[in-house]
């Protein structure tokens, strides 16, 4: 099952000094413990020693199975559902990135560039391969009215076969990036400061599948962030394969919460999906789990 590895190139030096700290600490209090309260003699300790490799065997499984449970968040476990769903309509993975800011700059005029060598570095693990995705700033005043202008976009592009079922509620009180997205889109800006569009790896859904909003995120790497709508309905508007089918994976937008009585209690997530021949924009609670939908998320290049 996926994130139940620890990551190397994700663990500093300092942790992994502590982590051995914490593994001699343990051996030596429970090998003290044994020794205290085991009643052994000296035959039968002698016996035990002359089972050496057996018993370090021993030791390094529960070690390792002790590591992976509790590396890995129990926390809204059980908003987790087994899903079959996935990419049905014709999408296997992001187009180049030259083709993609050529369709960005057909649909935002006057729109820049991309660093596009970006692309040319190896694709992080769990990500399908590069996006690029537009600064908002670069596109509106604020990121709700950037995420209205996108939607109006997939209406257009899709000849108003798109239904907002928050139309009216696509603005500052309702709609926001969480902290982590906007901070991981800060940095990306801020390492392609000279660029309009941003060149970023990430995954449709498909890796958090059958998860509740607030359970992929839970489980995300620290490398990993949750997409908002706009970053999503960009990869939709330059990939519109992505999403035709009834039976295609829908798309949970774990990087942004949305507020349904705009009074700061921000307890849903905005999705896409198709019903009826048309996508849909809509918003629903972060504790659900189907097996139908699957957070987009995008990755920190180590």
């Amino acid at each position: 099952m996926k994130n139940t590895s620890i990551t190397s190139s994700l663990i500093t030096d300092g942790q992994k000094r502590q982590y051995k700290r914490f593994v001699e600490d343990a051996t030596e209090f429970g090998s003290n413990l044994a020794l205290a309260k085991g009643n052994l003699d000296k035959d039968g300790l002698q016996r035990l020693l002359e089972h050496g490799d057996e018993f370090n065997s021993a030791i390094a499984e529960v070690i390792v199975a002790k590591t992976l449970e509790l590396s890995v968040s129990n926390q809204f476990a059980d908003e987790e559902v087994k899903s079959s769903y996935g990419y049905l309509s014709g999408y296997k993975k992001p187009k180049g990135i030259t083709e993609q800011t050529n369709i960005l700059r057909q649909l935002f005029p006057g729109i820049g560039f991309a660093d596009e060598k970006i692309a040319s570095q190896p694709v992080p693990k769990d990500a399908e391969g590069y996006f690029a995705i537009p600064k908002w700033q670069n596109i509106a005043p604020t990121y709700s009215e950037a995420v209205q202008k996108v939607l109006d976009l997939i209406n257009k592009t899709r000849d108003g076969k798109f239904y907002n079922y928050r139309e009216g509620q696509i603005d500052e009180k309702h709609l926001r990036q969480s902290k982590k997205s906007a901070k991981m889109f800060q940095n990306f800006a801020e390492n392609q400061k000279d660029y309009d569009i941003l060149v970023i790896p990430a995954q449709f859904g498909i890796n958090h599948r059958g998860r509740s909003v607030r359970r992929a995120l839970e489980v995300m790497s620290a490398s990993e962030f949750g997409l908002g709508a706009f970053a999503v309905g960009i990869m939709i508007l330059t990939h519109p394969e992505r999403l035709q089918n009834y039976n295609d994976l829908y798309i949970d937008c774990a990087g942004d919460e949305f507020s349904p009585e705009a009074d700061g209690a921000f307890s849903r997530a905005p999705y896409f999906d198709f019903r009826d021949g048309e996508v849909g924009f809509d918003t629903h609670w972060v504790g659900d789990a189907y097996d139908y939908y699957g957070s987009a998320s995008g990755f920190v290049p180590q």
